[in-house]
């Protein structure tokens, strides 16, 4: 499987990191911030052709859950979604959890809440794209 998660919108990546952040609220997430990256470079004197947002989204019972069974994992958190352009098209993109947790941890109660925030997360793009 591959470890990212991406989907194609026809909505332009404003209106998609909006409509991200109403399918986070939805779905029982919060949004912790959202990175204006192509802002940020511009602000630093450097020039990204193409918009990318990052948000950090989180679950604050699976994040606790986490936590509790390996605080080390505090690495890995909270989750990222990007809206981006490249080629022309507009993206929401993830790493799964699954993969990331994976790659981590093989702790058992990690990989049950990994699957479970992966399968919202992707509830989540599904939603907004």
């Amino acid at each position: 499987m591959n470890p990212r998660y991406v989907v194609e919108t026809t909505k332009s990546p404003d209106q998609a990191v909006a409509d991200l952040e109403a399918s986070v609220k939805q779905h029982g997430y919060g949004v912790l911030h959202v990175y204006d990256l192509k802002a940020t470079l511009a602000s630093k004197g450097f020039d990204l052709p193409n918009a990318c947002h990052i948000l950090e989204v989180c679950n604050p019972k699976q994040a606790v859950a986490v936590l509790t069974a390996d605080m080390g994992m505090n690495i890995a958190l909270p989750c990222r979604i990007s809206v981006y352009q490249d080629g022309g098209k507009t993206l929401i993109g993830m790493a799964r959890p699954s993969a990331l947790l994976a790659s981590l941890s093989q702790a058992e109660e990690l990989k049950a809440i990994a699957e479970q925030v992966e399968k919202d997360t992707i509830a989540i793009i599904e939603a907004a794209k």
